[in-house]
């Protein structure tokens, strides 16, 4: 039976540059160091949650495919982007949605879709 939600694996040729990305650009903590060269690195806010889980694809292969969207959630949306801004991200303000919350929207160095929330889907 199922017990809970580990994470999102994501395969990269550049291990350490998409770790760093989450880890020094986004300022999510690294959970778990990985195996060497961040391969199998955990990017989460605890080792016992659910986190994204970074595969180095020249030695594992790409064994995901498709499209992946990672959302995070913030308390302050504005405060955030102006941080992300100072810490070398190139992305487009937040906006207000339809549902009431504000969004911003952007790519990681792999391409994969990132949405930071303000709150959260409630």
């Amino acid at each position: 039976m199922i017990t809970s939600f580990e994470g999102i694996n994501l395969y990269t040729k550049d291990t350490t540059a998409l770790a760093k990305f989450y880890t020094e650009v986004l300022g999510i903590p690294l959970a778990f160091e990985g195996y060497g060269d961040y391969d199998g690195a955990k990017i989460g806010f605890g080792r016992d949650q659910t986190g994204i889980i970074i595969w180095n694809e020249n030695k594992w292969d790409k064994l995901t495919t498709g499209a992946v969207n990672l959302v995070f959630s913030c308390n302050n949306l504005d405060e955030t982007y102006l941080e992300l801004q100072a810490r070398g991200l190139d992305c487009q303000p937040p906006v207000t949605m339809e549902y009431g919350g504000k969004e911003m929207n952007f790519r990681d160095p792999e391409g994969h879709s990132i949405t930071l929330l303000e709150g959260g889907y409630v």
